[in-house]
């Protein structure tokens, strides 16, 4: 009768190789550092020890070496003649039947063997674990999306909420993906968004939070426009020509102020490209939004008479001390220049910052008259204070009389 050969019993030692096989996949499939991991598991392995052991101090530590392929846990305990506390104590007796030459005041470590764990421990550890793994996906996913932040991206929509119209994107860069959240705010009225969808959003914000990094995105950001034209414009994109100033109404109008530092390179028309095709591709993007693009200028003047385009300028006037100016247009030019609703003359004020003061040319004798008008016054109240100033020529000093005391009477010397 053949010999049953026996199985060796299953071990609930910790096998220090497969240990750190584990940790180097994890390494390569999540990119966490090995010393991140080391650590978190550390730190769960002593706190499972304390749970089934309360009484216990800072007096365990965790051995890991790679090298030999070992992981190895201690608690160190003092040798006295007498035990008071079992956790950090242990008798000299016991000590020396180990270690012959151990001596009272010696501290020893006796290794611990993760069998004597318990069931509750067990699980502590492996919550401490997942714990840790799951703070170090989240920590590298924000320092890789925060580098992101006032970029552009592309998003896929993953769900739009019917209640209150906002969209939840997935966002990847360098193979690590997370959910943005665009608000109903931050979409372009009237654009139509539907799941699956893919879109270009702007990154405003990355946040952090318990559930992970919050990525904050738009569709109405004035960066969103800026990107678009680095996209399509090799010259912005290598530095050649320069986005001044935009001023943005999402959905219906937006103005760019370029500029080119080559003076061979004519900003305008590297924007629009070959018939159209640069600026056409981001007004496709941006679902038919009107672009208006002028020349910066340094010389405030210049500056607000092409902020105006496409009604034509007949003069502008900055006003002193103030970034305010008045400009006169043709009489049949007025409408187009403040525009449906005063759109253009608002945007050509965001995108200068001057405050815009417009008339036609018919009309702008008005401003002499107001002028003349506070001028008078001006003059008016500052006549009304001088005569309330009390003047040099109303004080007159009158002579003062010198008055001298009167002599006493002489008494009367009555008759015998």
């Amino acid at each position: 009768m053949a010999k049953k050969t026996s199985k060796p019993a299953k071990s609930n030692e910790l096998d220090g190789k497969e240990f750190f096989a584990a940790i180097s996949l994890i390494e390569k499939e999540k990119g966490i550092p090995k010393s991140y991991m080391l650590e978190k598991i550390t730190q769960a392995l002593i706190s499972a020890y304390k749970r089934d052991h309360e009484r216990i101090t800072d007096n365990v530590f965790v051995d890991a070496n790679e090298a030999a392929g070992t992981v190895r846990m201690y608690v160190k305990k003092e040798i006295v003649e007498e035990v008071d506390n079992p956790y950090t104590e242990i008798a000299l007796d016991e000590a020396r039947k180990t270690l012959p030459s151990a001596q009272t005041g010696d501290v020893v470590r006796i290794e611990i063997k993760p069998r004597n764990f318990g069931r509750i421990a067990a699980q502590t550890a492996r919550q401490v674990i997942i714990q840790g793994m799951r703070e170090a996906e989240h920590s590298m996913i924000y320092d890789m999306f925060s580098s992101k932040e006032h970029e552009m991206m592309m998003g896929t929509v993953t769900r739009v909420d019917p209640r209150n119209g906002a969209v939840s994107l997935r966002i990847t860069n360098n193979g690590e993906s997370t959910d943005a959240y665009l608000s109903a705010s931050e979409q372009v009225r009237g654009e139509v968004i539907r799941e699956g969808d893919r879109l270009k959003v702007y990154v405003v914000e990355v946040r952090r939070s318990s559930r992970g990094p919050q990525v904050l995105i738009s569709r109405t950001h004035p960066g969103l426009v800026k990107r678009l034209f680095e996209l399509e414009v090799p010259e912005i994109y290598d530095g050649t020509v320069e986005i001044r100033s935009i001023a943005r109404e999402a959905g219906s109008r937006s103005k760019l102020a370029v500029w080119s530092s080559d003076e061979n390179v004519d900003p305008i028309g590297a924007c629009v490209g070959p018939k159209g095709t640069r600026v056409n591709n981001v007004v496709a993007e941006l679902r038919s939004e009107k672009i208006d693009i002028i020349k910066y200028s340094d010389d405030p003047a210049e500056y607000v008479a092409a902020s105006l385009s496409p009604a034509d300028v007949l003069s502008v006037v900055p006003l002193e001390g103030s970034k305010s100016c008045r400009v006169v247009v043709p009489d049949d030019q007025l409408s187009l220049a403040i525009g449906k609703e005063g759109q253009n003359a608002r945007l050509a004020a965001k995108l200068t910052g001057y405050k815009i003061d417009i008339k036609s040319a018919s009309a702008a004798h008005e401003w002499e008259e107001e002028d003349a008008a506070a001028e008078a016054a001006r003059a008016a109240e500052e006549s009304e204070t001088d005569d309330l100033v009390p003047q040099e020529e109303d004080f007159v000093e009158e002579p003062v009389e010198d008055v001298l005391p009167e002599e006493p009477a002489e008494e009367e010397t009555p008759e015998a």
